[in-house]
């Protein structure tokens, strides 16, 4: 096994760990408990390099994913299951927006972040964010995100969680959704989030 999958895997069972906490917390296992302390202010700027705040967050519902331009697998995999998530939706996918926010930013500026959002024909509205390594660092933190540099040079990788956030339109976190899901598990997912299941 490669020292890039062994790191990969790595990632993967500690986003597996923090997905455990958050279920066990939101009562997936037994007795509900009080919402999960998952989101919370920050100050980033979109990939048009217009300043945001988590007011993006309120009037619709979103899902949040932390990850990287160069990510060779997870994050396009994620972004394309969640395109299609959307998709399947319906009418419905008009009220769900996709939010892109990069781990990396050494090398995801705004043009960066926007031209591959566009490589990724996501959905109308789509946001990516970027921002100092400082915003990044608080915007973390403040959804229980892993990452890591890993290696030097201009090819390194970020280790990072691989779960998406889905915020309801008050911007507060409802669920996890796992990596590996499927687009129908994800729309299913939303949907009954949104029925308030």
């Amino acid at each position: 096994m490669t020292r890039q999958r062994v790191m990969l895997l790595a990632a993967c069972i500690v986003g597996l760990v923090v997905i455990a906490g958050l279920a066990w917390r939101t009562g997936v296992f037994g007795e509900h408990q009080p919402p999960a302390a998952v989101g919370g202010p920050f100050a980033m700027v979109d990939q048009d390099g217009k300043p945001v705040d988590e007011r993006i967050l309120k009037g619709q519902w979103s899902v949040v994913f932390f990850g990287f331009t160069y990510c060779p697998d997870v994050c396009p995999t994620t972004m394309q299951a969640l395109a299609a998530a959307t998709d399947q939706l319906g009418p419905k996918g008009k009220d769900l927006r996709i939010i892109f926010v990069s781990l990396d930013p050494e090398r995801d500026s705004p043009a960066q972040v926007k031209a591959w959002l566009e490589a990724q024909r996501l959905p109308k509205g789509t946001l990516g964010l970027t921002g100092t390594p400082e915003q990044v660092a608080v915007t973390a933190k403040a959804y229980r995100v892993f990452y890591e540099k890993r290696g030097d040079g201009p090819d390194y990788q970020i280790n990072h969680s691989t779960a998406a956030y889905l915020m309801d339109p008050k911007g507060r976190f409802e669920r996890v959704l796992a990596f590996g899901l499927t687009p129908d598990q994800m729309a299913d997912q939303i949907r009954a989030a949104m029925r308030g299941d």
